[in-house]
């Protein structure tokens, strides 16, 4: 007899009794997966967007789909100051935000922005990834609001003009520099003799073919992106600010996940981060290779002679004060002494 062949009868019967088992048998429900919304303003092309786009892809695989979060790119539901509000009251889950934007609630964020007070890379991120980041991410907490740990890069921003170098601070005496709305930049460039001028970032190229500014402050990869270069001659790579946009999520919304998808989510947006300061470095490096052949004049201009300006014009004491003490003492652990 061949043992591994059933007969006929036998498999009948085994088949009617594996049935009754399946009817039986609870169903296997698979829960409903958790849907979230991701508003940006970064285009589809922006480093930003690409890079949160492959974090949720990861976190979608990740929970094998039972978080599922859609990034909505280019401003479609809002721009920043919509979306720090929607975030707020859970209209969406998660965005990201200029730290100067950000500020409007939680004032300690835009310490990262103060003139002049970075000089690399390596102390922005020092100050940033370490105590002065986690002392804004504890002041997010208190206005519903939760901040991933590490922070993108919208990098250094430069100076830009139409037809003068500046080399020190006496070549901005008048200067009509654009500059976008908050006390941050006006204050700055008035310390720096400058005559900061607001312009919305849209009309900033008319603005300068019409000579209503002479120049404008802005990273290298807005200056491509907004095609200023078209109608600049000069970039003097001072450094002066720097901004980021944090990654944030309504405090809520991320508190509602378990421990392990939150985890996840934390993770990937993270790594995502990492990712897209890496973006921004390789496009700096092209940029200021490139600039020649564009052409574009690249200064390196006297950094120290604008932040001595800076401080005699008492420009880090009003600071100062506008910051706790906690926080200025963090800034100056990885700056130092700032005047």
């Amino acid at each position: 007899m061949n043992f591994l062949k059933p007969s006929r009868r036998a498999f009948l019967a085994g088949g009617v009794s594996l049935a009754a088992a399946s009817l039986a048998a609870p169903a296997i429900v698979r829960a409903a997966p958790t849907k979230m919304k991701f508003s940006g303003t970064a285009g589809v092309q922006n480093p930003i967007a690409i890079r949160i786009v492959e974090a949720t892809n990861r976190i979608r695989e990740e929970t094998g789909g039972e978080i599922d979060i859609t990034f909505f790119p280019a401003g479609q539901l809002g721009g920043e100051v919509d979306s720090i509000s929607q975030l707020r009251t859970g209209a969406i889950d998660f965005t990201h935000l200029s730290a100067v934007t950000l500020s409007s609630v939680v004032p300690s964020a835009s310490i990262s922005g103060l003139g002049f007070a970075f000089g690399s890379y390596d102390k922005v991120w020092a100050a940033m990834d370490g105590e002065l980041g986690a002392l804004v991410r504890a002041d997010m907490e208190k206005v519903g609001i939760v901040g991933m740990e590490r922070m993108m890069d919208y990098s250094f921003r430069h100076l830009t003009a139409t037809d003068k170098q500046i080399n020190t601070p006496e070549d901005l005496q008048g200067f009509k520099m654009r500059v976008p709305p908050g006390p941050l930049w006006t204050s700055l460039f008035n310390a720096l003799g400058a005559a900061p001028t607001t312009v919305a970032i849209a009309e900033v190229y008319t603005g300068l073919l019409t000579g209503v500014i002479d120049g404008t402050d802005l990273p290298l990869l807005t200056m491509a992106d907004l095609k200023i270069i078209e109608v600049q001659k000069f970039v003097s790579l001072t450094s002066h600010m720097w901004d980021g946009p944090w990654l944030i999520a309504n405090k809520a919304s991320i508190e509602s996940l378990s421990a392990d998808h939150s985890a996840i989510v934390k993770k990937n947006f993270e790594q995502a981060a990492l990712d897209q300061r890496g973006d921004v470095v390789a496009f700096n490096e092209s940029f200021i290779g490139s600039a020649g052949s564009s052409g574009l004049t690249i200064i390196e201009p006297d950094r120290e002679a604008f932040r001595k300006k800076l401080v005699e014009a008492g420009f880090y004491k009003e600071w100062k004060g506008r910051f706790s003490p906690e926080a200025w003492t963090a800034l100056e652990k990885v700056t130092g002494p700032l005047g």
